[in-house]
């Protein structure tokens, strides 16, 4: 092997345009060592993050749901706080041989490099419990809460045939002590009523301050520029909850019997018995029902149950592939379809509620100490 230098160019030049290119290259590994891998990662993981804590919140609200039905007990754990640490770890090496002319080994050039890049995320989770978790999980929710739903533009019929027991003493469908009692026909018509009056603006719902009571939630009647059916539905609607019909406002207050002169009593429901109302629907296997396992459905020849099947959450040996949100239990999978629009409504709906309950515990979160990397 001819060692010997090009004529025109010494070895020694042409090594140490070698180590000019390697000393280049070690520059370039070293600036992208010094690069920040921080801004790159947060619209990756604020948005993966956000998905796998939804969809994690989902199935926790349907797996209690469907244990409710089994009278099982609800277990809830909160996603406390995540933090994602990285590191990014780099170095290069660069060294080579200059030799004379003459000399058996000849000249040598030896670049490396290597990169270490560490994830490693900290998740805590708090399981809900202690007094403020039981108090939010069955106390009333307060009707201002409720009839505030109302007029963001969630239907009346469907919100108020979720989250109350009574309008004024008129009782809805419910679960209440293990059994299962089918809707006053009044409440039912005053439901159709009541979401016929909401599409055409003629009932509305503020929040007033009252000095003996505070704030205190107000619901009202429109009387001008309103077609004369919907008046007349108004009308019939005072009548089947026993208001008076001359009336146009009413304050809302929390009572399971009827309310006083120009009060409307709503007998609102914990949100342990709205997962409860909405349990029924579950589809229990029938062998399961057998057995004596969950709690028995409306007999489905029933009025009650006919007119009506507002959520269905179906259940089956195999998964589908089309589930908004599905859980396992007992060696069934249960799960709403993601083309039941319905369901998937009251199904978001019961999370909004779980926040106005304030269902989160009062104990203190653990300190999560991440060291600089």
């Amino acid at each position: 092997m001819d060692n010997s230098p090009a004529v025109g160019y010494p070895a020694h030049r042409r090594l140490r345009a070698r180590m000019r290119l390697g000393l280049g290259f070690a520059s370039a590994v070293l600036a992208a060592g010094c690069a920040s891998v921080g801004p790159a990662t947060v619209a990756v993981d604020r948005f993966d993050y956000s998905t796998a804590i939804a969809d994690s919140w989902k199935q926790q609200t349907l797996l209690n749901i469907v244990k409710v039905r089994y009278l099982d007990l609800p277990v809830f754990v909160d996603v406390a706080s995540v933090v994602a640490g990285y590191s990014l770890q780099t170095g290069v090496s660069v060294n080579g041989v200059l030799s004379s002319s003459r000399a058996v080994q000849g000249d040598y050039l030896g670049a490396g490099g290597q990169a270490i890049y560490t994830d490693r995320p900290t998740i805590t989770y708090v399981p809900l419990t202690g007094e403020k978790f039981l108090r939010g999980l069955i106390t009333p929710i307060d009707p201002k809460s409720v009839f505030s739903m109302l007029q963001s533009g969630y239907a009346a019929d469907f919100i108020l045939g979720l989250t109350v027991e009574s309008l004024n003493g008129v009782r809805n469908r419910s679960t209440a002590g293990g059994t299962l009692r089918v809707a006053d026909p009044e409440f039912t018509r005053a439901l159709q009523l009541i979401r016929e009056v909401q599409i055409e603006g003629a009932v509305g719902m503020r929040i007033e301050d009252d000095a003996a009571r505070g704030k205190t939630g107000v619901l009202f009647f429109r009387g001008d520029d309103v077609p004369a059916d919907i008046v007349a539905k108004s009308v019939e609607l005072r009548q089947l909850l026993k208001l008076p019909p001359g009336q146009q406002r009413f304050t809302l207050i929390y009572s399971p019997v009827r309310g006083g002169t120009g009060e409307l009593a709503v007998n609102s429901r914990s949100m342990l018995q709205i997962m409860m109302a909405f349990g029924s629907y579950v589809d229990v296997p029938q062998e399961h029902l057998d057995d004596h396992w969950a709690l028995p459905a409306l007999d489905p020849g029933d009025d009650g149950a006919q007119r009506a099947q507002p959520v269905r959450v179906r259940s089956g040996r195999e998964l589908p592939p089309n589930a908004f949100a599905a859980v396992k239990y007992r060696d069934h999978w249960f799960w709403i379809d993601d083309g039941d629009l319905q369901t998937k409504r009251a199904f978001t709906a019961v999370m909004f509620f779980f926040t106005l309950a304030e269902t989160g515990g009062n104990d203190k979160l653990p300190l999560v100490t991440i060291p600089a990397q």
